[in-house]
């Protein structure tokens, strides 16, 4: 509960012919981390093999089956079969090649379709806007005394084109098309060049009508509808087979991608182990509770032609052990929270249950009501009912768990949906606010005190015995923050005067002094040891330990005083539900008859306003003085988490149990 779970490395030397065997069934069962090994002495004489060009094909492959969905409009493929067959890359690009052979024929046709309805559409929407004046469409070019113009042009130029052309030419004006009007200019052959000339200088775009007949441009659109009409019956044929083609062909396609990504992770597995001429080492983490079922299925997959390691991490340095953080359900919710901050490292206490505990303290303090909380309950309850994943279902037990710690609040501050009633204690607004807020700093010491403490114990865990005695938040820094807590105690509380120079001494100097050596003193330990030191020279040390003097002072102060908002937006959530009630009674007074129901609105959504905005309010402030005042005192967030090898989850082996 306090810890990661403890990882073994697991080691496995396999036959080569046996490799790809053991890897496709530790695929299947995901549950060991694979480590990248050199080759060397301690592994194998030979280095792991690249597999860059059989991952590049295996790339494309997957990219060709993405192409051939998406030309059949197959928005989301079926899952794979429960036992798809293994393959080669040779043998999916033979089965791939087949599935675009058949659906090509189709396809083509298809597009084929597709573009003939767009010309045949072009042509009508160009010719029907000409059809009214019966225009011979294959003789416009060829007449002996006439010469036509036919397009469009600016809707605002028509003018200007009319003053420039003068009356040796006809211009008839049609209807307006999107940002041009359509136009038909008629003028003698002579004069066929003014024409252009002032069309061009206003910005005419010729149309060229093109018909295989002598009709005329009506009879020619009367054609292209019967075209059109024709192509959609065509067309929704074609549609029959298509939709047929997708049916048979989603689940073939499901199946070879899911053989194109599975092989493309063993192959990238491949890429992490040494070897010998005949031999390979299958490197790894795994967790202690599993690894006998581990060994005992590598020992399965390759008939038994293996031998098998495991080995404590030991001095494995602490960054090269993944973290498995494994929780009960009414945990869980909160790792979500400790994994927005970060991992802790492998010999680090796991935090997700003081963030248990303190985020629902504090989140009810800012946030109790018993009304409104029970309205968080219920919503935490429908949505854990509802949820298909096992993420939604935590964010509903968060939601309810945080609900549950308004309502009890609420009954200490005899709170019900913004109306004081019967309580253990009185409302955030009543009694000594002075003393309200001293209490959230109480809250607030604790807090930092914990965090202090387990900052010592992950420092000694980690054998920092140094960092557990002299940093601002080990042993010295603890003394020093709990000693002038307590002579300020002594000095505000007792009204004792005067403070005796011993406890000063011992309580506040002496920690100074002993953070203010604290680099120096590594300083000399790491020119002892023969280690490079942090700091380059020795009057560095001392102005680094002064700097961090400072911020340890600043820091304790800061922190310490942030936890006043605690009492600050729990006074703020029930101003804002005393001034509704008051606006309320003020609007239900002025409106006459209506006012008892508007008033009634008014709190309606003046508590719907306060469940939202408050909840979200003091959920983010709840987690701010975690990631800021709690966690920064001793969370490292230096793990980085454990990714086992694993296939999609469609076919996934169970892990034997012991």
């Amino acid at each position: 509960m306090f810890s990661p779970e403890a990882m073994q490395r697991l080691s496995a030397v396999v036959l080569e012919r046996d490799e790809r065997n053991a890897l496709r069934g530790l695929g299947r069962l995901g549950a060991m981390h694979l480590v990248c090994e050199k080759a060397g002495p301690e592994t194998a004489p030979l280095g792991p093999p690249d597999r860059t060009p059989e991952l590049s094909r295996a790339d494309e492959l997957i990219a060709r089956l993405d192409r051939l969905r998406r030309r059949l409009q197959i928005e989301q493929l079926p899952e794979p079969a429960e036992a798809t067959e293994e393959a080669s890359l040779d043998q999916v690009e033979e089965r791939a090649a087949d599935l675009e052979a058949h659906a090509e024929k189709v396809l083509k046709r298809r597009d084929a379709l597709h573009q003939r309805w767009a010309q045949v559409t072009a042509f009508l929407d160009q010719v029907s806007a000409y059809g009214a004046l019966e225009l011979p469409v294959d003789r416009l070019g060829q007449m002996t005394f006439l010469h036509f113009a036919i397009g469009g042009l600016p809707p605002d130029r028509l003018e200007d084109l009319e003053d420039k052309v003068g009356s040796n030419v006809v211009l008839l004006p049609l209807a307006e098309e999107g940002d041009r009007k359509r136009l038909v200019a008629i003028t003698s052959r002579k004069g066929r060049f003014a024409l252009e000339t002032a069309l061009e200088e206003v910005g005419f775009r010729r149309e060229a009508l093109t018909a295989p007949t002598d009709e005329t441009t009506a009879k020619v659109a009367d054609e292209a509808r019967r075209e059109q009409a024709r192509l959609a019956r065509e067309m929704a044929r074609h549609g029959e087979a298509l939709e047929t083609l997708r049916t048979e062909t989603a689940q073939p396609l499901a199946d070879l991608r899911r053989v194109a990504e599975v092989e493309r992770q063993i192959l990238e597995a491949e890429q992490n182990f040494p070897r010998t001429e005949t031999t390979a080492l299958i490197t790894g983490w795994v967790p202690t509770a599993d690894v006998p079922a581990v060994a005992r299925r590598i020992r399965e997959l390759t008939g038994g032609r293996c031998v098998i390691e495991t080995a404590d991490p030991g001095d494995v340095p602490e960054e090269e052990i993944p973290i498995l953080v494994r929780h009960r359900r009414l945990l869980r919710p909160f790792q979500l929270l400790v994994a927005g901050y970060g991992l802790p490292g492998y010999r680090e206490l796991e935090p997700t249950l003081f963030v248990a505990i303190t985020f629902l303290a504090m989140f009810g303090m800012m946030f109790g009501d018993v009304g409104h909380g029970g309205v968080l309950v219920l919503g935490g309850l429908l949505t854990l009912w509802a949820g298909r994943s096992d993420r939604v279902r935590d964010v509903g037990l968060l939601l309810a768990l945080g609900g549950a710690s308004s309502v009890a609040f609420g009954f200490l501050y005899g709170e019900y949906f913004g109306i004081s009633g019967p309580g253990l204690w009185h409302s955030p607004l009543e009694g000594n606010v002075m003393a309200f807020l001293v209490d959230a700093i109480v809250i607030g010491i604790a807090i930092i005190s914990l965090g202090l403490v387990l900052n010592i114990i992950n420092r000694f865990r980690r054998g920092d015995i140094v960092g557990g005695f002299l940093d601002k938040f080990g042993v010295v820094g603890a003394v020093f923050y709990w000693g002038v807590l307590a002579l300020g105690l002594k000095f505000i509380v007792y009204h004792e005067r005067e403070l005796h120079w011993l406890e000063v001494t011992l309580l506040v100097i002496v920690p100074l002094a002993a953070l203010f050596l604290k680099e120096p003193i590594q300083y000399a330990l790491s020119r002892r040891a023969g280690r490079e030191p942090r700091s380059k020279n020795l009057p560095l040390a001392f102005l680094e330990s002064a700097i961090d003097l400072f911020e340890a002072v600043l820091s304790y102060t800061a922190n310490t005083i942030s936890f006043v908002r605690l009492a600050a937006y729990a006074i703020s959530h029930a101003a804002i539900l005393m001034a509704t009630f008051l606006m309320a009674r003020e609007v239900s007074k002025a409106a006459g008859a209506l006012g008892g129901a508007i008033g009634i609105m008014i709190i309606i959504l003046g508590n719907a306003a306060a469940i939202v905005l408050e909840g979200i309010i003091a959920s983010v402030q709840a987690l701010r003085l975690e990631y800021y005042e709690f966690f920064s005192k001793f969370f490292t967030a230096s793990g980085r988490a454990f990714k086992p090898f694993r296939f999609a989850a469609k076919g996934q082996d169970s892990l034997p149990q012991e």
